[in-house]
């Protein structure tokens, strides 16, 4: 019952579908149970209540419920091992509970792997262990299939609601045209496009689109590095323009500081760890990944040239989760951006909207919380825009200017225009932008 499990199950219970989620975390299912949302996503808290009002849905940890159902996700975690390997120990452990379930159900079950797995995952660690555990054989006692999700944290109720397309895999025909029919009826006349394949393609089209999507990012961010270092160049325009040839087209072509999240750090790590296994050098993915892990370092080289010495210096930081709309602190990079400027001495005070109680757990006294965005811009010698919440593009330069004690702000997600900062008298660096602003400033 996690940002997948719980989705698809309130998504369900809306459409009809009686839905029983299996989880072992007591704690969640007493919020669950209360209609308690444990994380906040947009209309989740809305649809998890109608849910409940519904009587669509329930929560329990008893997975022996499962022996009464027609179609089972699975839908658990896949962490990183240190080694940055995937670590499959949740997924094994639900197709073992899943299995001994099966041992007692009378219908042919239709099992969905919707975790995020490597290739071969299926065929050769989930459906073994179900026909040991049940007892029965698949494609004859139960069904089984690969399901991969597309959903985007902060669009994750639309996304399941509205996909793009949806991928099945399995090697069992009867299998495939169950879970298609699943689908049509769910999403009726909006039902998407269906691609059915095998268990591989299924599992390696996930890791690809999120490779492809980082890709597409680090790229950006490599040419808003070359930008930085030329006069009067700008990476918005640019990415604008490249945007516009449909070839490329422009999702995916914001400059900033990096990718984060649950996601994209953990799959493509996982993807190299996979594929250097069987003997491939994967060079692209990881000179993508060392991008990234290069772009998250600009924040505080910025704040470093505009102050000179940060030790001492009252940094305001604007955003906290990896990207707006959740309250995922997951491999956000404002993490790594806060603990290099402690390094470095110096005094931290946030804000973000949704993550501030995750961002307490992980900092604790180490920095200052404040309580909204104009508060945390008080007396400032720096403002770092790290998350681009709506809210913090409705600030106007001279609101900084009023507010701060030295009016630098770095603009890590390009969301401001650089000349109105430049012309409230605002010292202002950003991502890919060029050097015709210092020069200006300077006559240098």
């Amino acid at each position: 019952m996690g940002r997948v499990g719980l989705i698809m199950a309130v998504c369900l219970a809306k459409h009809g579908y009686e839905v029983t989620g299996i989880d072992p975390n007591t704690t969640l299912l007493e919020k669950l149970s209360h209609a308690q949302a444990p994380f906040y996503e947009p209309n989740l808290a809305e649809y998890l209540n109608a849910a409940m009002q519904s009587e669509k849905f329930v929560s329990t940890v008893d997975y022996a419920k499962n022996s009464q159902s027609d179609l089972t996700y699975i839908a658990v975690g896949t962490p990183s091992r240190a080694d940055r390997s995937i670590d499959l120990g949740y997924v094994e452990e639900a197709s073992r509970m899943i299995g001994r379930s099966l041992r007692d159900a009378r219908q042919n079950q239709l099992v969905v792997m919707k975790s995020t797995v490597l290739p071969g995952t299926a065929r050769n660690v989930v459906k073994p262990i179900l026909e040991n555990e049940s007892g029965k054989t698949a494609g004859k006692g139960f069904s089984l299939c690969s399901n991969p999700e597309f959903l985007r944290e902060g669009n994750a109720i639309h996304d399941a609601e509205f996909p793009d397309r949806i991928v099945i895999g399995s090697d069992d025909p009867s299998a495939l045209d169950r879970l298609e029919n699943v689908y049509r009826s769910f999403h009726g006349k909006s039902v998407p496009r269906i691609i059915k394949t095998s268990f591989e393609n299924a599992e390696l089209t996930k890791y690809a689109n999120n490779a492809f999507l980082a890709t597409k990012v680090s790229f950006i961010n490599s040419i808003a590095s070359i930008a930085e270092r030329t006069a009067h160049a700008d990476v918005k325009v640019i990415a604008e323009s490249i945007g516009l040839d449909e070839r490329i087209g422009p999702k995916f072509l914001n400059a900033g500081l990096g990718w984060g999240g649950s996601c994209f750090p953990k799959d493509l790590a996982a993807l190299v760890s996979f594929s250097q296994s069987i003997g491939n050098d994967p060079e692209l993915i990881r000179a993508v990944i060392a991008t990234n892990r290069r772009q998250g370092e600009k924040a505080a080289e910025l704040a470093k040239e505009a102050l000179g010495e940060l030790r001492g210096r009252q940094i305001a930081i604007l955003g906290l989760s990896f990207k707006p709309e959740t309250d995922d602190l997951r491999d956000a990079v404002s993490i790594s951006i806060i603990n290099k400027l402690l390094e470095n001495g110096a005094d931290l005070r946030v804000w973000d909207p949704r993550a501030m109680r995750e961002a307490k757990h992980i900092f604790g006294d180490q920095i200052k919380y404040s309580a909204n965005a104009l508060n945390c811009i008080d007396q400032a010698d720096c403002c770092i825009l790290v998350t681009e919440w709506p809210e913090f593009k409705t600030i106007k330069p001279e609101t900084f200017a009023k507010r701060m004690r030295e009016p630098i702000v770095i603009d890590g997600r390009r969301i401001y225009d650089s000349r109105e900062f430049q012309n409230a008298g605002i010292q202002f660096r950003a991502i890919g932008l060029g050097l015709w602003y210092e020069r200006e400033q300077t006559g240098r």
